[in-house]
Parts: C-alpha cells; sequence; structure tokens
C-alpha cells in the first residue's frame, strides 16, 4: 500500500456548545488540515496521484473555511464545530477517489499545537 498526504491551513473561529448550554468563548484557530490517500499500486511514472491534484482541491476547500466563524457555517452550525467535526466535513468536501482505486484514508485537523482529531476511511479493500 501507498500513500501520499497534502497538508494545507486556514483561520477561523468557533464556539463550542455544552449539554447544559452554556458555551466556550469564541476563539480563533490557524487549523492545519492534512489529507491522505492511499492504493495498492502506481501509475506509469511511479507516482499514487499527483500532489498539485490534491493540493489544488484542498486549497479550493479550505478557502471556503478561512475567515470565517465555524459556528455560522451551515454544515457546522449542528452538531458542534469541533475538530472531529471539521475533519469530517473536509472528508466529505474532497474527492473520496482518483484514477486506480486511490482513495481518501485520512483528514487530520490540528486546532492547536499537539490537538489533532481525524476522519479515517475504514472501508479499504
Amino acid at each position: 500500500m501507498f500513500e501520499i498526504s497534502v497538508t494545507g491551513s486556514f483561520a477561523a473561529t468557533h464556539q463550542l456548545r455544552y449539554p447544559d448550554g452554556r458555551r466556550e468563548p469564541q476563539h480563533r484557530h490557524v487549523w492545519r488540515v492534512r489529507v491522505t490517500y492511499a492504493a495498492p499500486t502506481l501509475d506509469e511514472l511511479g507516482m499514487l496521484v499527483d500532489f498539485e491534484l490534491v493540493r489544488r482541491e484542498l486549497t479550493r476547500v479550505l478557502a471556503e473555511l478561512d475567515g470565517k466563524d465555524l459556528n455560522q457555517a451551515p454544515f457546522l452550525a449542528e452538531p458542534n464545530p469541533t475538530a472531529e467535526n471539521v475533519a469530517r466535513y473536509l472528508a466529505g468536501q474532497m474527492p473520496a477517489e482518483y484514477p486506480r482505486a486511490v482513495r481518501l484514508v485520512r483528514v487530520e485537523v490540528q486546532e492547536a499545537e499537539g490537538c489533532a482529531a481525524s476522519w479515517i476511511e475504514r472501508a479499504l479493500a
């Protein structure tokens, strides 16, 4: 199995809502994102997928979140805009696969140094 990863970042605010109705103070992060694709074989050039193809898609997706309040984003308003839910949302916005069975297998979101959450595709053959 081969994997490639591409990273990017965006700046956005969020405020978590607790079950008892309290809210944490709104705060800003520079969210760092890593997307990983995997497949069992390489193409005729010896590549899994061109990094630039993945980078273009990731840049497009992250630009939609940059400078936003994630609590106001309809796709994150419910549930909470946690790092886990941001990772799940981003996974749904990235191409699920590229030719030759290259599949999105992980989206990692780091909201602060040393604090990361991941969405992981478990349905690999």
